[in-house]
């Protein structure tokens, strides 16, 4: 019997940012993460689910993923346990690869936004099984 159990910390979708450059996206931000081993050193993330407003991704809910991208980090470190709205993009490339960054959102954006979340409350949770007796 394998006892082995995975860190909770390094599940979650994966944020495909060149497929949701333009996109309206919602993000509810959970947490920055400790520092974390990557290909590219120790970094830390941002941990939230990500809601895509339109594009083709469109209704899409990307769940638990980790936002690594320096700029677009820190546009969403000062938003833990908020949401955050904004258009993907990319900024001026200085040197290297052209920054990920959130635009601003616009008016329609923002009623956009709204009505997402308007829809989004009226939807019934999830419900959790209730367990007459310990399962173990």
């Amino acid at each position: 019997m394998n006892d082995t159990f995975n860190d909770p910390g390094m599940g979650g979708d994966k944020l495909d940012l060149k497929g949701l450059l333009g996109s309206l996206l919602l993000f509810s931000v959970h947490e920055e993460t400790h520092e974390l081993d990557t290909t590219f050193g120790k970094t830390t993330a941002i941990r939230a689910d990500v809601a895509v407003l339109d594009g083709a991704q469109k209704g899409e809910v990307i769940a638990d993923t980790l936002v690594f991208p320096r700029v677009l980090k820190g546009q969403l470190r000062g938003s833990v346990g908020n949401k955050v709205l904004g258009r993907l993009g990319q900024g001026e490339n200085k040197k290297g690869n052209p920054p990920w960054q959130l635009a601003a959102p616009t008016d329609a954006d923002k009623e956009t936004g709204r009505k997402y979340l308007a829809y989004m409350a009226t939807q019934a949770p999830v419900a959790v099984p209730v367990v007459e007796e310990e399962p173990f």
